[in-house]
């Protein structure tokens, strides 16, 4: 039976975490990604019942959608132009929330930033120990 050294028996050490892991266990990075979804999630499921009403009410309700409004202009084109205003409102509100998220994205990145500095020094650190 070979000798084996001492301390051969030792388990390794783990890795040290990845940038990635640094970013998902960040507690503003999961803030932020809960304030995407808050936004994102009711803004697009709002959206996508706006959209398909109009082809569900021409076809079950046409009586009610060719109500004249004003001459030959009736409730159902009054809708379909409506839909080109609801996107250009829906896409100011998106860069409105995109600007507060992309302020929580710096924010991260810088402590991420100083985070990693202060992670290297250490690994610095214990490599001149070694």
């Amino acid at each position: 039976m070979p000798v084996q050294p001492p301390g051969a028996n030792t388990a390794p050490k783990p890795a040290p975490p990845s940038d990635w892991d640094r970013v998902a266990a960040n507690q503003e990075f999961k803030d932020l990604m809960a304030a995407k979804a808050r936004f994102i999630v009711p803004a697009t499921l709002f959206f996508i019942v706006y959209y398909f009403t109009l082809p569900i009410l021409v076809g079950y309700a046409p009586r009610f959608m060719s109500t004249p409004v004003a001459g030959v202009l009736n409730l159902a084109y009054l809708f379909a132009l409506s839909q080109f205003f609801m996107a250009w409102t829906m896409a100011w509100l998106y860069m409105r929330a995109a600007a507060r998220f992309d302020a929580m994205g710096k924010k991260i990145l810088a402590t991420l930033a100083v985070d990693k500095a202060a992670a290297d020094k250490e690994t610095a650190k214990e490599k001149e120990r070694s």
